[in-house]
């Protein structure tokens, strides 16, 4: 039978739960200090991702409803954090040109974006090179593919299959988590220099870095998000059938 246990790692799995459409808000929020609390919200979520699973397994708590919340609380969070981070980037393509070099050298990227000498930016990863964006086909990768997981997981589950999470799916998690923490915190630090008119070169060299491990992690996600689940497919592939998994011998 299906196993329902209410413990420690599944009480916080739920609290992320909780946790997931409060960031979505904080972070819409247009004060620097609003979006830093969506920050630490975030990275809060982030790593008692990690613990909640760490605690099951040396408490002896792994249940069947923890292996299903899990997955469910991390696409949550995931939903709230693309969607606002969408919303924060609209307007700007996968890779966009740096603001003339004039407007760099007296504002910076920021503050070329919001005195309006770049129209239409919100909130970019800022590199050395471009300026990097959230286009909406990115989000519906992502997000489509957890939308599928979700359902092949519900319907495994009902043919007797519990879905544990994979490796790659694993180190896909950690790459998104990354890409997102480094976007959060770019809305928080953006929003304060754009208030304080931060232009030193210290400031650039932060953006810089910020949005270079943004672009690394956000495409080591997407890549990874589609090389794990052509992993589930193939090795849960009779449950597309409708055939219950294979009994060992």
């Amino acid at each position: 039978p299906f196993e329902v246990a209410v413990n420690l790692p599944n009480a916080i799995t739920a609290a992320r739960i909780v946790a997931a459409p409060l960031t979505a808000l904080l972070v819409l929020v247009p004060v620097w200090e609003v979006r830093l609390a969506a920050w630490l919200l975030f990275l809060a979520a982030a790593i008692t991702d990690y613990w909640d699973g760490r605690l099951a397994r040396t408490r002896g708590e792994v249940t069947d409803l923890g292996r299903l919340l899990d997955p469910i609380a991390d696409k949550l969070l995931l939903l709230c954090t693309l969607v606002p981070m969408w919303w924060l980037t609209r307007g700007v393509p996968l890779v966009a040109t740096l603001p003339g070099s004039d407007a760099w050298a007296t504002t910076g990227v920021l503050g070329a974006i919001v005195a309006g000498r770049v129209p239409h930016l919100a909130f970019p990863f800022v590199t050395p090179f471009a300026l990097i964006g959230l286009p909406l086909w990115v989000v519906l990768v992502v997000l489509g593919r957890e939308a599928a997981m979700t359902v092949f997981r519900q319907v495994a589950a009902r043919r007797g299959t519990i879905i544990s999470a994979i490796g790659p799916a694993k180190w896909k998690t950690g790459f998104q988590s990354t890409w997102v923490g480094a976007a959060f915190f770019w809305y928080a630090a953006a929003t304060a220099a754009a208030e304080y008119g931060w232009t030193s070169s210290a400031w650039h060299y932060l953006a810089w870095f910020n949005g270079l491990l943004g672009l690394v992690t956000m495409a080591g996600a997407v890549a990874l998000t589609l090389y794990s689940l052509g992993l589930y497919v193939v090795r849960y592939r009779h449950l597309l059938a409708g055939a219950r998994a294979p009994t060992k011998s």
